[in-house]
């Protein structure tokens, strides 16, 4: 199984290929609300996924609708609840959960 980074906290856990980026970080025990309930409505779990992005499920048309009208996105932005993992261990970095912004 692909094993999940987060930064900052360097927290790793272990996540079958097809759960979401969302329930990785969940798992792993940091917090993360998702006020659309995963639904990919809302902008609360924007992440970065800093290695491992062509492993991760492609951007389909909601998400990339939902990351155009966010301030802030990078080519590395990705809604946790929306990228799929794959085959390979992937590196993410959360955008202040922990601080809870």
């Amino acid at each position: 199984m692909p094993i999940i980074t987060i930064k900052p906290s360097g927290k790793t856990v272990e996540m079958p290929v097809g759960a979401s980026l969302a329930a990785a970080v969940i798992a792993a025990g940091e917090s993360m609300v998702l006020k659309c309930e995963g639904k990919g409505e809302c902008d609360s779990c924007h992440i970065f996924v800093q290695e491992g992005r062509k492993s991760v499920s492609k951007i389909q048309r909601l998400e990339n609708e939902r990351l155009d009208a966010i301030v802030g996105v990078g080519s590395k932005s990705r809604l946790a609840c929306q990228a799929m993992i794959g085959e390979e261990d992937v590196v993410i970095e959360l955008l202040g959960f922990s601080s809870g912004l």
